[in-house]
């Protein structure tokens, strides 16, 4: 890692945790009430030493440090970043942290959707898709024990693979509006419906959103659903609409960073809130960057 780089990172995890500590200070007195009391069903949470404005930053740079695990950025924050946390717990006690402040992060996350809402006009386009969320190799289906009976096997462009399906719909600035993590059998047209409540204006998808019955519910809702033409389809695209669909690229964009990037698809996590806190972490991640991106018009580390 060059120095400059290094200087880079530092700048971006004091961004990460001055915005963190200000929605931390706001939501936290609203949601008191719904955080649970110990008593002789649930113990008592484990005091951590770092605050949880601290840890959430904390998960949140993980994913800009471009590390592949949660042990290599620990590490990382150990060796260049003992100064800024000292007490920092140890590597088993801050996984468990971090997974049980994900729900921090969930919250965080669609802040940041109803935000790139309000700041972009109702008949710009979205654009919708879903991806595959492997938690193990296909070879491996019977004897993974991590999120069994919550994964399941299911088949992709790429071939079959056991896990989830995360779907998205985004604007052309690759900001994320909606987003549902659902089994991987689900299927993406009922999805879509649940999604789009307050979706309006044209949404462009590919084929596998093609339904006669759904456009037209849409419709009545105030929604344009703009599928692609399947193969085995008797309909000749226009080149105006083949140019429309041509921005359906941008939704994979978002896939690409996601996964090449930020590392969402992983096979690591012990457990099923290990898994899903990964998720939301790093979704809540892109969405910061997103933030950052269009607020201060400056690009940050993937």
């Amino acid at each position: 890692m060059t120095l400059s780089n290094h200087t880079d990172l530092e700048l971006i995890l004091i961004a990460i945790y001055c915005f963190v500590d200000d929605f931390i200070k706001t939501v936290l007195p609203f949601i008191r009430h719904a955080i649970k009391r110990p008593d002789h069903v649930t113990p008592p949470a484990k005091k951590h030493n770092l605050t949880i404005a601290e840890l959430v930053s904390l998960a949140i740079f993980r994913f800009f440090t471009g590390h592949k695990n949660w042990r290599e950025f620990y590490r990382h924050i150990d060796t260049y970043h003992k100064k800024d946390f000292p007490s920092l717990p140890t590597y088993q006690n801050f996984i468990h942290a971090v997974n049980h402040l994900s729900g921090i992060a969930a919250l965080l996350c669609n802040g940041f959707m109803s935000v790139f809402k309000r700041i972009r006009k109702e008949n710009d386009l979205k654009l919708v898709d879903s991806t595959k969320l492997e938690v193990c190799s296909i070879k491996r289906e019977f004897s993974n024990k991590v999120c069994k009976g919550l994964a399941k096997k299911s088949k992709s462009s790429m071939g079959w693979f056991y896990g989830f399906r995360l779907h998205i719909i985004c604007n052309e600035l690759m900001q994320i509006l909606c987003l549902k993590i659902t089994a991987a059998t689900q299927d993406e047209r009922r999805v879509l419906e649940r999604m789009w409540n307050d979706i309006f204006g044209m949404i462009i998808a590919d084929a596998g959103y093609v339904s006669k019955d759904l456009r037209e519910r849409g419709l009545r809702k105030g929604k344009h659903l703009f599928a692609a033409v399947r193969a085995n389809m008797k309909k000749i695209m226009t080149e105006t609409e083949h140019q429309i669909l041509k921005l359906r690229e941008r939704v994979e964009s978002v896939f690409s960073v996601l996964k090449l990037r930020m590392g969402i698809e992983t096979t690591l996590p012990r457990s099923p809130l290990g898994c899903f806190a990964h998720c939301i972490w790093c979704l809540t991640a892109y969405q910061l960057k997103k933030f950052f991106e269009f607020f201060f018009a400056k690009p940050l580390l993937a």
